[in-house]
């Protein structure tokens, strides 16, 4: 007689789980968020200001550019708006993830681990409900997410009160560290990729390649979200849905 599978084995990712599972991500943000806090303060905002925006705006690269903008003398309501337009990818995360969790979630925790769904915590999410989703839980979200946003406010606080001259000797290194962010998230991009989802990243590639070519980057960035969306509609209406291929 075959012996049961273990309960252990089924038991959903904890909360420390999570605190493990941001290591790569907390690893790739202190860097970068320590040269968005040393740019903000080289471009006149105190290091309280560079703190705020990282803590309650937390966008990443797009901090980069609203800090750039408003140095530069845009107004707010332009600057706002055009990092909206480049972070609109973010309104489709949460369904994203919502079409692949079968259980109830919490509204309370759902808020908490919501606001820290960064690329990085959204891709390592999407590749945890890919492997097993049985093991996915919002304890080990909050864990993930909370860790990723201490770690990027961490790292701000570091660069902000440095001093903007840290760096001054190593501008090979401060221009590697904006490369981090991409390199991680297409690292667990890949890690959930399966060859069935190959026309919608071909054509998301194609729309953004597309856009960056004859407007902008929020231009591109829109134009990619598009063209995957639009394809994978189409090929769940012809082809019953993509995970049936």
């Amino acid at each position: 007689m075959e012996s049961p599978v273990p309960q252990s084995e089924f038991r959903s990712a904890t909360l420390t789980e999570g605190f493990k599972d941001s290591l790569p991500i907390v690893i790739s943000y202190i860097p970068v968020a320590f040269a968005f806090g040393m740019n903000a303060t080289r471009l006149g905002f105190t290091p309280v200001e560079s703190v705020f925006f990282s803590c309650i705006i937390y966008a990443g690269a797009s901090q980069f550019v609203i800090t750039t903008m408003l140095a530069a003398g845009s107004s707010l309501w332009v600057a706002a708006l055009t990092v909206m337009a480049m972070d609109v990818r973010h309104v489709l995360y949460g369904p994203s993830l919502r079409s692949r969790i079968a259980r109830q979630l919490s509204k309370p925790k759902s808020a908490l681990w919501a606001f820290g769904l960064t690329d990085e915590v959204f891709a390592a999410a999407t590749a945890k409900l890919v492997r097993d989703n049985r093991r996915w839980s919002e304890n080990w979200m909050i864990g993930i997410a909370l860790c990723s946003w201490a770690s990027w406010v961490l790292g701000t606080v570091i660069g902000a009160f440095s001093g903007t001259g840290l760096l001054k000797g190593f501008p090979a290194v401060e221009a590697a560290l904006g490369f981090m962010l991409p390199a991680l998230f297409m690292s667990f991009l890949l890690a959930s990729f399966q060859r069935k989802q190959t026309l919608c990243v071909t054509a998301a590639l194609a729309g953004a390649l597309a856009g960056v070519m004859l407007f902008s980057i929020p231009a591109a960035i829109l134009a990619g979200i598009a063209c995957g969306c639009l394809t994978a509609l189409v090929q769940s209406f012809w082809l019953g849905g993509p995970d049936e291929l």
